[in-house]
């Protein structure tokens, strides 16, 4: 099969189409023909050599396809209400950025109605890790006030629009007034440009001085300080990347005069079983929600494989608003 594969780390042209073994599926596994692979920041930092692969996962990039089932265990297939043929989206641990891919049975889903490719190809990751971090960890409430920090990312646009589903208030951060507008428009009710505007103060501003009772954040690093006085009491901060650092200095005292929770969490490395409650989840509650056009994936541009050195670096460029998808036909 063709692969794009990562030949060293370093920038984007490190990325190379290559020949690769058609993977074998294992138990609780099924082979997918992908026609579509999302692109997601940890790619990225896959390439860079910044987040190292699990153990027994590809080394393949790519944390998310779509396409039809060419492979697989009859009867596993069957248990879940699958066959040969049908149409799902999955999220893996690696080796999406290929014509095939194995994907745990638990972590696919089929494709929500009247999506395509490319759109089915750009839920599993954002929805998935907006779930669980936004709604699982965070414990966002209807009536609650949610920042969101990097709103016109692709998990920006999923979260604006499952949140505002849920019932809250959203704010959001993004790097140009464009973005903003763009958050707006998605539904995000305040649209904050953090290059022109100190978030803390228009956050204080926007709710009377109460502060926001969760935070997704996607920063770290000196935005941490800044967050911890953003909360409300009993406000959740949830961190989900670092892109601004490891290292945060905060006032404890806040944290304990507030009760304010402190947590944060990645997803590749979790296990099958964690990863298919977080599915089912998503098609309880979002595959509806799409299927009914409350929310709409957002796609900004696709790519043919070989140029998947131009898709990493317009994610790094950081002027999408939306997913960036590899579409392989």
């Amino acid at each position: 099969m063709k692969a794009v594969e990562i030949t060293r780390y370093g920038e984007p042209e490190v990325l190379v189409l290559g020949e690769r073994p058609d993977p074998v599926p294992a138990a609780g596994e099924l082979l997918i023909r992908v026609a579509a692979s999302g692109i997601n920041r940890p790619d990225v930092f896959q390439r860079q050599g910044n987040y190292p692969v699990p153990p027994g996962a590809s080394d393949i990039p790519g944390l998310e396809v779509a396409g039809q089932i060419v492979g697989g265990n009859a009867d596993e297939l069957t248990a879940a209400g699958l066959k040969l043929g049908d149409k799902v989206c999955a999220l893996v641990a690696g080796g999406g950025y290929a014509e095939l891919c194995a994907a745990p049975i638990a972590q696919c889903l089929p494709y929500p109605k009247g999506l395509s490719d490319v759109e089915a190809a750009s839920l599993p990751e954002t929805f998935f890790t907006v779930w669980s971090n936004v709604f699982d960890r965070g414990r966002l409430q209807p009536g609650e006030t949610l920042l969101i920090q990097g709103g016109s990312s692709g998990i920006g646009v999923t979260a604006i629009q499952l949140a505002k589903a849920w019932g809250a208030t959203v704010i959001v951060t993004a790097g140009s007034d464009d973005k903003c507008a763009a958050c707006l428009r998605l539904g995000a009710d305040h649209a904050i440009n953090y290059k022109t505007q100190d978030f803390k103060e228009e956050v204080k501003r926007l709710t009377d001085g109460k502060g926001v009772d969760v935070i997704l954040d996607m920063v770290g690093g000196e935005y941490v300080a800044r967050e911890v006085e953003s909360l409300a009491e009993d406000g959740r901060m949830v961190i989900i990347a670092v892109q601004g650092g490891t290292k945060s200095s905060f006032n404890a005292g806040l944290v304990l005069r507030k009760r304010l929770t402190i947590t944060g969490s990645t997803l590749r490395p979790r296990p099958v079983a964690f990863k298919a409650a977080i599915a089912q989840a998503c098609r309880q509650h979002a595959w509806p929600l799409i299927e009914s056009g409350k929310i709409k994936p957002v796609i900004y541009s696709t790519f043919p494989p070989a140029q998947a050195a131009q898709a990493h670096a317009l994610m790094e460029s950081n002027q999408h608003i939306g997913k960036i998808v590899l579409k392989w036909n």
